[in-house]
């Protein structure tokens, strides 16, 4: 989509998204530097912004008044650039296909990025986009209501490959971090002026209710739905049937 065709809320969108991608560019140094337990730090931002890119321009004013918030990118933003971004159901969900992703400035021999092509499923993104789908049907359609984004954009991982998520690291380094990630959430959500925030898990709601209240806004309810990973039992039970139902009840009142 050319710049010039994008609506002028479109545009604020990618202007703010393409300045967290650059301090989140500064600041994974720093984390690496600073915490002996993270030996890797991708930024999807950076490498996947092409479809990235795509995914804000084609999505990102589409009406939505709620947004639905991960904690950090995992195997399915890490490789397609896109929130849970499950490699299948970005290409036959979401219908982002043919747009190239780089590579991270370092990589681990076991986070291989191989872009919109992975052939490996991520879980928690297939049950995130197949619920959505089962509530709203098209994207189009689904968009109108809802918007999908990370709190903390990095991808990160120990020497052996070990996933890092961002509640293991140490405070003392989070703190300027976690500021503009808050500050990136806020000002979304006042661009399409929103009225709920949904975190997806127990650390994502709280980021979300200390993102609200560092930035004084009165104006927006957050809400909760259990994480869909498979690390997660009440994710599993029944064959995810309790999670589903569970979850669509908060996305739907």
């Amino acid at each position: 989509m050319a710049e010039k065709n994008m609506d002028s809320k479109t545009k604020i969108i990618v202007k703010k998204t393409k300045e967290l991608r650059e301090k989140c560019n500064i600041y994974k140094k720093q984390i690496i530097e600073n915490n002996p337990n993270v030996d890797y730090a991708y930024n999807p931002l950076d490498y996947a912004w092409k479809p990235h890119e795509f995914y804000l321009e084609k999505y990102g004013n589409l009406g939505a008044k709620t947004i639905i918030m991960g904690m950090n990118p995992g195997h399915g933003m890490g490789n397609t650039g896109i929130p849970f971004g499950c490699p299948e159901k970005v290409r036959t969900y979401l219908n982002i296909t043919n747009l190239k992703v780089k590579q991270p400035m370092k990589t681990h021999p076991k986070r291989e990025i191989t872009g919109l092509e992975c052939k490996k499923p991520e879980i928690s993104g297939k049950r995130i986009w197949g619920l959505i789908e089962e509530i709203y049907g098209s994207p189009t359609n689904a968009f109108k209501e809802i918007f999908v984004l990370n709190h903390f954009p990095l991808w990160m991982f120990n020497e052996s490959g070990q996933n890092i998520t961002p509640d293991k690291l140490r405070k003392s380094t989070t703190k300027e971090i976690f500021t503009v990630c808050n500050k990136y959430l806020t000002d979304i959500a006042d661009i399409l002026n929103s009225e709920t925030i949904i975190g997806v898990g127990k650390y994502a709601h709280k980021m979300a209710k200390l993102a609200i209240s560092d930035n004084r806004i009165k104006t927006i309810t957050v809400k909760e739905i259990p994480h869909p990973s498979p690390a997660n039992p009440l994710a599993n039970k029944d064959k995810g049937k309790i999670w589903k139902n569970l979850s669509k009840e908060v996305i739907q009142n």
